[in-house]
C-alpha cells in the first residue's frame, strides 16, 4: 500500500463500524464497582428526589426519554419489577432526558409508572460516564456501588435475573 498510515486509519474505521461498540443490552462490568454519583433533583411532581435517600435499597437507575422507542419498550417491565421486588428492597428511579417535564408527566400517567422520575440534564449524564444513547440503566447495590450497566434496550429477563440476585444479597 502506498500510504500505510491511511490503511491503518481505514482498518480502524472498519473495525469500529463492525462492532467495537457495546451491543444493545450488554452488561458492562464496572470493574471495581465504583460508587454511583450522588444527585438531588426535583421529580416531575416537584418533590425532592435524592439518590442518597435510597441507600440500603437496590436501585435500578434508568436514563430514558419519551421519544426513545427502546425506552418505551422497557418501562412496562420496570413497572412490573417495581411491583414484584419493591417489597424486597428494589427502588427503580427514572431519569428522563427530555427537554422539559411536561411530556414526561403525560407519559408517566399513561404508562401508570410506579416509581419516581425526574428530568435530568447533561451534567448528570456526564457524572455517570456520559450517556451517549438511550436507554442506559445502572444497577446500584445497597451500599451505593454500581454493579451493572446496560446500554441499549435490554431483555426483561436480564433485569429480572440481576435484580433477583441483588435483592437476595
Amino acid at each position: 500500500m502506498k500510504y500505510p498510515a491511511a490503511g491503518l486509519i481505514l482498518l480502524s474505521i472498519v473495525i469500529a463500524a463492525l462492532g467495537c461498540k457495546p451491543r444493545a443490552g450488554n452488561r458492562l462490568s464496572t470493574g471495581h464497582h465504583s460508587s454511583a454519583p450522588e444527585f438531588s433533583l426535583p421529580d416531575i411532581n416537584g418533590q425532592k428526589l435524592d439518590l442518597a435517600s435510597f441507600r440500603g435499597r437496590i436501585v435500578l437507575l434508568d436514563f430514558w426519554a419519551t421519544w426513545c422507542a427502546p425506552c418505551r419498550t422497557e418501562i412496562p417491565h420496570f413497572v412490573d419489577l417495581q411491583n414484584k421486588y419493591g417489597p424486597q428492597g428494589l427502588q427503580i428511579i427514572g431519569i428522563s432526558l427530555d427537554d422539559s417535564a411536561k411530556p414526561v408527566q403525560k407519559f408517566y400517567a399513561e404508562q401508570k409508572m410506579n416509581y419516581p422520575v425526574a428530568v435530568g440534564d447533561d451534567k448528570l449524564a456526564e457524572a455517570y460516564g456520559g450517556v451517549l444513547g438511550l436507554p442506559v440503566a445502572f444497577l446500584i447495590d445497597r451500599d451505593g456501588r454500581i454493579i451493572a450497566k446496560h446500554t441499549g434496550e435490554t431483555e426483561a429477563a436480564i433485569f429480572e435475573k440481576e435484580v433477583s440476585e441483588a435483592v437476595k444479597q
